[in-house]
């Protein structure tokens, strides 16, 4: 795996070495140097004259400071700044070099001089004294720091910390309990301040019956109820304490068929069409000889539910989908593609070795099926379910994928937080086996959440005004996933919330009272992390609302968009009406946006050898009709439409950065212009006749504005891209992606097909 150990020199010399120019950098002191700690963060340890590795090649850049790891993060301090200029959004509970312990997924330690290097694990010992450290990180970051300097116990001992708190022996050791406990409950277990989580969050978050009786309502399903027969997780540990079954099944029926399903898992209502079809998820039936049964009786329900009565058509999620290992393999090498091989040497055989590691083909797949229900559901007019064994990872992401494509309301940025947070955390996704927060067993682990994240990326970049949010908020929606204080991602499901924060309430001597449970922050409340000036970029300038104001007669008015009888839709253009399973003849161009796409002459010759699908029809004649983004939404499913989502997988590669390029000068243009209307709105609001009024500071700035990137004073005064806009806005990937292709710090010659970076067992050349 790395080169064989150097032989040992016949020459001996007895002069004192040169002086290396790295020295000529070392800071004074350190000792100054102190972590901005959490409610309940501790330091656990730390290393003074420690070197962060900026660049590649040379040391000149690199930054002095100390290395400290606490309970929550690793954090590096120091006093000097990055060379260069560039903008970072201020992270209200991490520091600019600061990483989540979540967020380590392997700690490399390097001795260069004795060529040994071993990755470190929970309670492994280290008998070498260290000069490199490596972390590798579940962001696809690669941070390096240098032990040149450093005493060789206190760069051991840290080491040997950050790899013992990075793989918590249980739950209730992350960091989430800690900080929730102190934060906002006082040393005597009361509340502090009253502090109530759950009213700081504007949106649904499906705990209570209210939240589903307000969702039926929105959907129009009138033949469906709230069912509370799980109050307390009496009857699967796995669901939540309300959902909603068809009206006609009765809670004692419901509870005699439970033990029926697997995990005791009783079918979920997750949607409604506007023509009465129901989306509908189902864990698999245990018992074989209660199969027919049970069928019968829950699509008999279903059936009753629907204003047609139309047939129930199931589809069996686990033959039809890749598995969770499948797309844990396809994002290890993507990984590997994207980071850790050399950006420049993998160029040639980009394209080829993005199609090998599988990733964007699953995409592809999970947008393609989402279709297919969304075909049954519409152009069947037909309820379905989704059948998944345990009715908690696939189910997930076609489900939501289905009421994003179909419901506008998931489109908005309340609406895809109600949407997660329903499908997802209330569903019972197992985020800590997932996310695999406690490192116990890679098997399973699986991005999914990701994934889905992924196929909403595509749906944005082929309708782009469809949606309220931008791919800065879906890039760090997933970022969060490693800052283990949200209750959104620390559990598998809300019982298991329930029981380990009280466990954790009751050894730490803390008063619940009404509450029963920690009241742990949601990941939407985004006050927790930004101000409300960096939650600005979040904010989409294209988005089309339901409605859209407009100045007519010297007054603003609203004009509400009118939805077509079918709700078919292409992108912004209409297609050609040769295109013929999503190919074009050989002299046409496909109008899509931003697109110099070659003839597509062996993907119609592949489209003509099978025959169309009825879904594949579907598909193709919503394609050919006008765009309403405000109804349903379909992808185009050819490879050439479906895009790397650059922001996500190459923001830390230096080599793939645009500066001031990239969709960020579009994104700061259309945010200035979106600026400038606000203003000239407002102003016609003040006015009441005679001169027009001017603008002045305190009437622009100073208002709450949507945008991140505001307009001047006036038109002529309109403000400039900033310096720091580049393609990897808002991240930088100085100092957050350092390779070498030198011994101890490993590129492509990593385990095929292995799930982690590096093989847990010793390196090779390490004689322990």
């Amino acid at each position: 795996m790395f080169s064989p150990k150097p032989p040992k020199p016949t020459f001996t010399s007895y002069l004192s070495p040169l002086q290396s120019d790295v020295k000529k950098y070392l800071p004074v002191s350190t000792k100054k140097l102190e972590a901005r700690l959490l409610p309940g963060e501790i330091v656990v340890n730390e290393a003074n004259f420690v070197r962060k590795c900026i660049g590649a090649d040379s040391s000149q850049d690199d930054l002095w400071g100390k290395l400290i790891c606490t309970n929550f993060k690793v954090s590096f301090v120091t006093h000097d700044s990055l060379p260069q200029q560039r903008f970072q959004c201020v992270h209200r509970l991490l520091g600019e070099h600061d990483v989540p312990l979540a967020c380590v997924e392997q700690v490399v330690t390097v001795n260069d001089a004795k060529g040994k290097q071993k990755v470190l694990g929970s309670n492994k010992k280290l008998k070498f004294n260290p000069t490199e450290l490596i972390l590798y990180c579940k962001d696809f970051r690669i941070v390096r720091f240098r032990f040149d300097e450093a005493g060789p116990e206190s760069a051991k001992k840290v080491c040997l910390a950050i790899a013992h708190y990075s793989h918590p022996a249980d739950s209730q050791l992350l960091f989430g309990f800690e900080y929730v406990g102190t934060c906002f409950y006082g040393s005597s277990g009361e509340k502090v301040n009253g502090v109530d989580l759950g009213k700081r969050v504007q949106m649904a978050m499906f705990d209570s019956s209210s939240d589903w009786d307000r969702e039926i309502k929105r959907t129009g399903a009138s033949e469906w109820r709230v069912c509370a027969i799980n109050e307390e997780y009496l009857v699967s540990p796995s669901l939540p304490e309300f959902f909603v079954v068809p009206s006609s099944l009765a809670d004692q029926d419901l509870k005699q068929y439970a033990c029926y399903f697997k995990a005791q898992r009783l079918p979920l209502w997750c949607w409604n069409h506007p023509n009465g079809s129901a989306l509908v998820r189902m864990s698999s039936i245990t018992e074989p000889q209660q199969q027919r049964k049970l069928d019968q009786r829950i699509c008999s329900a279903i059936i009753k539910s629907h204003p047609m009565r139309s047939n129930v058509l199931k589809t069996d999620l686990d033959k039809s989908l890749p598995s969770i290992q499948e797309i844990q393999t396809a994002l290890v090498k993507l990984r590997q593609i994207c980071v850790i091989e050399p950006f420049v040497e993998s160029e040639e055989k980009w394209l080829s070795s993005m199609e090998s590691s599988r990733w964007m083909e699953y995409v592809r797949a999970f947008l393609r099926h989402a279709v297919e229900v969304i075909y049954m559901l519409d152009g069947k007019q037909s309820s379905v379910i989704l059948q998944e064994e345990e009715d908690r990872d696939l189910s997930c992401v076609i489900a939501s994928l289905v009421q994003l494509m179909c419901d506008p309301h998931c489109r908005s940025l309340a609406g895809f937080q109600g949407l997660v947070q329903k499908e997802w955390v209330m569903a019972g996704h197992r985020f800590l086996d997932r996310c695999n927060h406690l490192k116990k067993n890679d098997k399973e682990e699986s991005p999914l959440f990701l994934l889905f994240l992924n196929c909403v990326w595509q749906l944005m970049e082929q309708y782009p005004a469809a949606f309220e949010f931008t791919d800065m908020y879906l890039t760090v929606l997933s970022d969060s996933m490693w800052v283990p204080v949200f209750s959104t991602f620390l559990f598998n499901c809300p019982r298991q919330r329930a029981e380990h924060s009280r466990d954790f309430a009751l050894s730490k001597s803390i008063s619940l009272g009404k509450d029963k449970v920690l009241q742990f922050p949601p990941v939407w409340d985004w006050s927790q992390q930004f101000s409300q000036k960096d939650q600005a970029l979040f904010n989409n300038p294209l988005y089309v609302g339901k409605s859209a104001p407009c100045v007519h007669n010297g007054t603003v008015r609203t004009f509400t968009h009118r939805r077509s009888k079918k709700n078919y839709s292409s992108t912004l253009r209409g297609l050609p009406s040769d295109l013929k399973n999503g190919g074009l003849a050989v002299l046409d161009t496909l109008p899509r946006r931003n697109s110099l796409m070659p003839r597509l002459r062996t993907d119609v010759a592949q489209a003509n050898e099978r025959q169309e699908s009825p879904a594949e029809r579907f598909l193709q004649d919503w394609l050919s009709r006008p765009a309403d983004l405000h109804g349903l939404l379909l992808p185009q499913l050819l490879p050439s439409h479906l895009p790397l989502w650059k922001l996500y997988f190459l923001r830390w590669v230096p080599e793939a950065r645009i500066p001031n390029g990239g969709p960020i000068t579009t994104f700061h243009k259309l945010s200035v212009l979106v600026d400038e209307i606000e203003i000239l709105q407002n102003q016609l609001r003040q006015y009441t006749g005679g001169a027009t009024p001017a603008l002045s500071p305190s009437s622009t700035q100073d208002e709450p504005s949507k945008m991140y990137f505001r307009a001047g004073l006036s038109p002529s005064e309109s403000p400039a891209p900033p310096e720091y806009l580049s393609s990897s806005f808002p991240f930088s990937p100085m100092g957050n992606l350092c390779r070498r292709g030198v011994l101890g710090t490993p590129l492509s010659k990593f385990l095929n097909g292995a799930r982690i970076w590096l093989s847990t067992e010793t390196l090779a050349n390490e004689n322990l």
